[in-house]
């Protein structure tokens, strides 16, 4: 039921989906969105994983181990939004409703900025998004 609400609203955001995650891309870049299910209560955290292309001489496209990977330029994994603790006592509407408020004021508004370079280094000033050393270095920053 949870993943069906969230399908629904990623797709609303222009969201497509794709073995089982839900991606944006561009010439550039591939932001991929993945919920992942807690072993240890019934809530979901949901990973945030963005592929540049060309760095380090790969070319990526949308198929099952890219969306499944662990890797990525960067992974977040976004936890403890009450929206995605699914033992909290919430109403479906009310779900509905802040989910769809995640996607709007978080989510869509990241996942833009990661699709170009230049948004990505505005993440970076802003300490949304931290690069590994041999990313920066690859990209030349």
């Amino acid at each position: 039921m949870f993943k069906s609400l969230f399908d629904e609203i990623a797709k609303k955001n222009d969201f497509c989906k794709s073995f089982g995650g839900w991606y944006l891309k561009n010439n550039n870049n591939i932001v991929v969105l993945e919920l992942q299910k807690s072993s240890y209560s019934n809530s979901y955290y949901l990973n945030v994983k963005i592929f540049i292309q060309g760095l380090f001489g790969k070319t990526y496209s949308i198929e099952k181990a890219l969306i499944k990977s662990s890797s990525g330029i960067f992974t977040k994994q976004i936890r403890d939004i009450d929206i995605l603790n699914l033992e909290l006592d919430i109403s479906q509407e009310k779900r509905d409703i802040e989910l769809n408020n995640l996607f709007v004021q978080t989510i869509s508004p990241f996942v833009a900025k990661c699709l170009s370079l230049e948004g990505i280094k505005e993440l970076i000033k802003e300490d949304a998004l931290v690069l590994l050393p041999a990313v920066k270095k690859e990209l030349g920053w």
